[in-house]
């Protein structure tokens, strides 16, 4: 399966901001690179962005990329507004074009009920509108406001990263669910090998080195796309693969070291652990 999902706007898209000057694309990035994340763990997945941090990609380079790549389906991912000042318009909805199929509005749905079942946020429903991304692909495409930025506690919402993770796992069940993804079985763990008794007059020798893995993904191609984003965030990452490919970000003969490095790449929106040989 080919899914593309859209972090609406961009960077310096005027206007779309909250009242205390949250883009809204801050948010949408770092739900969608979740999202993408997450969707690393089922089987033949591949995810394109048809967004850009370098530049406020056009909504017709947005559809035309994935006309041309001929995904399964299109996720545009969003915040609302209403008004000029803070006020109590609040919820999730969700929008398909006003000439939809059964897959699209089924999909949508999924997306509503997920979203409002892991934000706990109210449900504003499943609507219809003429949105470009939505009249212009060829696929089941459909546009979600995770809501709204001129309500003031869901704007501090959108800063967490709980809530941004709640928003891409509510995107990739509906997905999952949607298409029947089957998730990358993990290798059957093997008992230890029993330890030998060490030399009580020498310290036992330890060979490894404390690793930071930052992203395992079934396909190359993301695994590759991670390693960009690593670096331009000023990490240091490469891919191998044991059947899966993954990125490393660093490797230490000190634990500690390894420890800060986690916590920086936490920092960042990213999820990493620490794996010895």
């Amino acid at each position: 399966m080919k899914f593309m999902l859209d972090a609406g706007h961009g960077f310096n898209t005027a206007g779309k901001r909250s009242f205390d000057g949250m883009r809204e694309y801050e948010f949408t990035r770092k739900v969608a690179a979740f999202a993408r994340d997450m969707l690393a763990s089922y089987q033949n997945v591949t995810v394109y962005f048809a967004h850009s941090d370098d530049r406020d990609v056009p909504l017709q380079e947005r559809t035309n990329a994935a006309n041309r790549l001929n995904v399964d389906a299109y996720v545009s991912i969003h915040a609302n507004a209403f008004g000029s000042t803070w006020n109590d318009a609040n919820g999730i909805e969700t929008y398909v074009y006003t000439t939809n199929h059964q897959e699209t509005y089924q999909l949508a749905q999924k997306v509503q009920n997920n979203m409002v079942s892991l934000t706990g946020l109210k449900s504003r429903g499943v609507k219809t509108a003429n949105f470009h991304v939505l009249r212009e692909t060829k696929m089941p495409a459909i546009l979600v406001e995770c809501g709204f930025m001129t309500n003031r506690n869901e704007a501090a919402l959108m800063r967490t990263d709980d809530y941004q993770r709640k928003c891409a796992q509510a995107i990739v069940n509906a997905l999952a669910a949607q298409y029947n993804l089957t998730k990358i079985q993990a290798p059957t763990p093997q008992p230890p090998t029993p330890t030998p008794p060490s030399n009580p007059a020498q310290p036992p020798v330890r060979s490894g080195l404390y690793k930071v893995q930052a992203g395992a993904f079934s396909e190359k191609s993301n695994a590759d796309a991670h390693v960009r984003k690593l670096k331009s965030d000023g990490f240091a990452a490469f891919v191998f693969t044991d059947g899966l490919y993954k990125v490393q970000a660093g490797a230490f003969s000190e634990r500690k070291n390894a420890e800060d490095l986690v916590a920086r790449l936490k920092a960042k929106g990213y999820q990493a652990f620490i794996f010895t040989d």
